[in-house]
Parts: structure tokens; C-alpha cells; sequence
């Protein structure tokens, strides 16, 4: 088999590998992998920034999708030719969450998805809706699944007001899911271009943070004073107290995202005066992401991205780096 390996830290130290290619023991299948999807946390791994102690060499990249080539012993769950997508926690299966559920990572705990043969447990597999190519299905298990998660620790409904952060994977799945959810939706970017696609996609109004910083307030502006009813937060401690101040008394931030550090202190008066809630999000189980993929067949529901062959997954890696992306960056296995 054919891999990209983090044999030592660094975008440039990323090495194209050959191995042998692995067979499925009792209870684990062996997957084709046909396209990969790149996370913000992808970028973290292959950099050191994730886990600077993480065992080396690692095949990293959560996110994957492709048929089944074999299954072994015990297997009944799948067959020769489904076409399927890892999910990002093999442990995480249903209920809520818990540490030894959060064990057994893709591209972290364990090797990922960045080669063209990966075998997974039978339990740590999802079918993907029909109508989505490998390219698409291989942008839903970690930004798919963490957006769908957000919004449901919002409880966003019919008339609620969701408020996303920049274009990225994780903000445009919230922006679609919450549009599938009846909510009106507000965004910021510091593009006027992105802005304008992610109104392609429903946004419903937005605003350059480059031209106005103060998003906080403008968001209230939007709401009639109020404040919106959850910030689908990717910053992190940069962006935390403008998301507080966004939101309406007893208001929610999804918190999932640390892309922008800062050395301000954590605002717990605002946590306090607003009664906020601030509701971690990492991922979700394998029965969040059946229910997710049931949602996305319903609505012939279509990811957005971009396409890389996989030979550039350092370019894809730099770009992501960039920030420059709208929605996935997507790898197709050659």
C-alpha cells in the first residue's frame, strides 16, 4: 500500500511511503480508501502542535472515505464493494461521551486515513449516503459531525439565530445544517468573495470583520439588541468574549475550535452576566453520524470544497495553513 507519513514534524518532512498492505483480522475490515479530507487539526499533527510526545512514524488524517475490499473473520456488518467512511473516534460508538471513548483517534491515537489502504474495527465504519462521490462523503466524519453536534448543543430550531465564524469546514456544515434546521444564520470573514459564496448557500447576511471588528456588536445589531442564540465558536481564546457578547442572555457557544490564541484573560464575568453556556464539541459518536448521514440523504444535502490529488497533500496542508480555502479541502486517491 501507498501512504503520506508524519516520519518527523513539519509540512516539508511529510514522506510518501510504501508498506505492506495490511489484511483484516477477526472483526476488522479492509477499506480502499478513495478520498481524504483535511481538518485544521490534520495540520496540527503533521506540524507537532497537536501532540508534540506523539509516537512516530504516523499516518495522519481523520477523514477518509471508500468501498470495502475484504472483511475478516466475524464480520457481518459489511460486505465486498460498500461504500463507506471512518469515523473519527473507533471507540466512540454511542452515548455519551468518556475518556476511554475518546481513545482510538484517526491520525492521532492511531494511524489515519492518508494512504490507499486502512483497516478499520466493523463497529468504526458508516455507510455514506448514495448520492454523495467518495470526494464529498469524505468531507463528513469530523467537521460534518462536529458542526451537526453544535448545533444540536444549541438546540436550534425554526426561528433560532445561528452566528458562524469564517468559511471553513466546520462553519459552512453549520451554516448548511442550520439552514436544513429552519434558522437564520449570520456569518463573518474578512473576504467579501466568501461572504458572497456562503450566500450562495443560504448565509443570510454577513459582515467583513476586516472593514468592521466590532462582529460582537453587529451581530447584536442583527437581532434587534438581542443577541444571537449560538455562536458555532472555531477562534477560541482570540474570538471567545466577542462570541459571549454576541450571544442572547442564556445563549450558547459551541466551543470547538483554537485558531486564534490570545494572552487576554478568560472572560468569566462575561460567562457570568450573560448566564452563558459554553458547550465543548469534539466530534461525536458513531450513532451522531448515522443520524447526521440520515439528515444529509434526506436533503440530498451536497458538502462543498476543494479538490486536490493526493500526490499534494503538502500543498493542500500549506493552503489550509493559508486559511485561504472555502469549506473542505478534499485529497482524491490516484
Amino acid at each position: 500500500m501507498r501512504a503520506w507519513q508524519v516520519s518527523a514534524f513539519g509540512i516539508d518532512s511529510l514522506e510518501f511511503v510504501e508498506r505492506p498492505t495490511p489484511a483484516p483480522g477477526p472483526g476488522e475490515v479492509l477499506v480502499g480508501v478513495r478520498a481524504i479530507s483535511l481538518n485544521y487539526r490534520d495540520l496540527m499533527v503533521v506540524k507537532g502542535q497537536y501532540n508534540p510526545r506523539m509516537k512516530l512514524p504516523r499516518i495522519p488524517c481523520s477523514d477518509g472515505a471508500g468501498e470495502v475490499v475484504a472483511v475478516g473473520a466475524g464480520v457481518t456488518a459489511w460486505k465486498q464493494g460498500d461504500r463507506v467512511a471512518g469515523i473519527f473516534m473507533q471507540n466512540w460508538i454511542d452515548g455519551p461521551f468518556a475518556a476511554a471513548k475518546a481513545r482510538g483517534a484517526l491520525g492521532g491515537d492511531i494511524d489515519g486515513m492518508l494512504a490507499d489502504y486502512v483497516v478499520l474495527k466493523e463497529q468504526g465504519l458508516v455507510a455514506i449516503p448514495d448520492h454523495l462521490s467518495f470526494q464529498e462523503a469524505a468531507t463528513l466524519p469530523c467537521a460534518a459531525v462536529t458542526a451537526w453536534n453544535a448545533l444540536a448543543a444549541g438546540d436550534v430550531k425554526p426561528g433560532s439565530t445561528v452566528l458562524i465564524l469564517g468559511t471553513g469546514g466546520v462553519s459552512i456544515f453549520a451554516l448548511q445544517f442550520a439552514r436544513l434546521r429552519g434558522a437564520r444564520v449570520l456569518g463573518i470573514s474578512s473576504s467579501h468573495e466568501k461572504l458572497h459564496r456562503a450566500a450562495g448557500l443560504g448565509l443570510d447576511a454577513g459582515l467583513n470583520y476586516g472593514e468592521n471588528p466590532e462582529w460582537d456588536r453587529w451581530a447584536r445589531d442583527q437581532t434587534d439588541g438581542e443577541g444571537v442564540d449560538l455562536v458555532v465558536e472555531v477562534g477560541g481564546q482570540g474570538t471567545l468574549a466577542r462570541s459571549l457578547r454576541a450571544i442572547r442572555p442564556a445563549g450558547t457557544v459551541a466551543q470547538i475550535g483554537v485558531l486564534a490564541p490570545s494572552a487576554e484573560p478568560f472572560p468569566v464575568a462575561l460567562i457570568l452576566h450573560k448566564m452563558a453556556r459554553i458547550h465543548g464539541i469534539y466530534v461525536g459518536s458513531r450513532m451522531d453520524f448515522e443520524q447526521m448521514n440520515r439528515a444529509i440523504a434526506q436533503a440530498e444535502l451536497r458538502p462543498v470544497g476543494e479538490e486536490f490529488d493526493w500526490s499534494q497533500a503538502r500543498e493542500a496542508l500549506e493552503r489550509m495553513e493559508e486559511g485561504s480555502h472555502f469549506g473542505k479541502l478534499v485529497l482524491s486517491v490516484s
